[in-house]
């Protein structure tokens, strides 16, 4: 994913990987979007509450969060990479 993101090739965006933000480590944070994105892996299973509350804690700093699974990320990045472009293209004049 990094791959995907770094040197402003999604949009010309600037991404940065394990930023953290708050009491938090997001996977990869876009600053002028305020954008995070995080892959959850096996590591998250059983803790989807504690995911939501994470979530909604960076939700109220700002943050908007992107979640995939990363056997997504793995099997279907084209889908994925899709999915942050459509978010960009619908949010990114918010700035």
């Amino acid at each position: 994913m990094w791959k995907e993101l770094k040197q402003k090739q999604i949009r010309g965006r600037d991404f940065h990987r394990q930023k953290p933000i708050g009491e938090f480590i997001v996977d990869f944070y876009c600053p002028n979007l305020r954008l995070a994105i995080e892959i959850d892996g096996e590591s998250h299973a059983g803790k989807e509450k504690e995911d939501v509350q994470r979530q909604e804690k960076l939700e109220q700093l700002g943050v908007h969060v992107l979640r995939f699974d990363d056997l997504e990320v793995k099997l279907v990045m084209e889908s994925v990479l899709s999915r942050i472009r459509r978010w960009i293209d619908e949010h990114g004049n918010e700035e």
